[in-house]
């Protein structure tokens, strides 16, 4: 086994209003850290006081979680802006969650890009390095929580941050190591009970596993459960159980 504890994480925050997005304070009990919209593509103030001080009850740790300035798409659309725009309302997104976990009396110790711009900064070096020079700028004592083997990674390390690799449980892979488009068939696992076997697997080997069946070495310190796929919370919660039984420590990897 190349290790013995991994984090849990999950996207949540993700309301806006008194429209509502996943079970967050169930996904709470389960996850060691959250990743907590910021208001561009999810979240409002009320919203992160909320689920800041819900996760500090918890012994959650927290993170920001920027994204598109997009509540229509939900920040999965990729929306023309440049290298300059994207780490200003990254940095901006950051400073928001920073100012609201203070006030519920946590700390944000990490950033964690959400959708589109996760997606695109994943495979494009200049968006990585935009997100990654917003980060140190804030605060070089963040974490980044990077896409494991993508543009993220080298970006992070490059600004000096220190840089925390993930995988997703209810996400398949491409040969290349990234995701799988959502909109390809198959591109969401829905099944518990497959999603838990694969993490216990990965985490075993340090490997990413892709739809053909490659194994593709990498760090693993984290792992994603969207809050907002159907299942969510079965689902976290078997993978957390599988893990748990294989003899694998859940902490998270940036305590508040």
């Amino acid at each position: 086994m190349t290790q013995v504890t991994v984090d849990l994480n999950s996207d949540m925050g993700e309301g806006f209003g008194p429209w509502t997005m996943g079970d967050d304070d169930a996904i709470l009990d389960i996850v060691s850290s959250a990743n907590v919209a910021c208001g561009f593509h999810g979240g409002d103030p009320e919203i992160m006081a909320h689920t800041f001080a819900e996760a500090r009850k918890r012994g959650v740790a927290i993170g920001a979680h920027p994204g598109y300035p997009d509540l229509w798409g939900f920040g999965r659309r990729v929306i023309p802006h440049s290298a300059g725009e994207i780490e200003r309302f990254t940095a901006y997104q950051i400073g928001a969650a920073q100012a609201l976990a203070a006030y519920a009396g946590h700390r944000i110790t990490y950033v964690k890009a959400h959708g589109a711009l996760g997606n695109l900064s994943s495979a494009d070096p200049e968006v990585a390095r935009a997100v990654a020079r917003a980060v140190a700028a804030v605060d070089p004592s963040l974490e980044l929580l990077a896409i494991a083997r993508s543009e993220q990674v080298a970006a992070g390390e490059a600004a000096g941050l220190t840089v925390r690799s993930e995988i997703f449980a209810d996400r398949a892979y491409l040969e290349t190591g990234l995701l799988v488009p959502r909109s390809e068939p198959g591109a969401v696992i829905h099944d518990a009970d497959q999603a838990a076997a694969r993490m216990v697997r990965m985490v075993t080997d340090g490997a990413l596993e892709t739809v053909a069946g490659t194994r593709l070495p990498c760090a693993i310190e984290s792992i994603c459960v969207h809050s907002d796929t159907p299942g969510a919370v079965a689902l976290a919660a078997r993978v957390r159980a599988a893990l748990e039984a294989e003899g694998i420590t859940i902490a998270p990897f940036a305590p508040g």
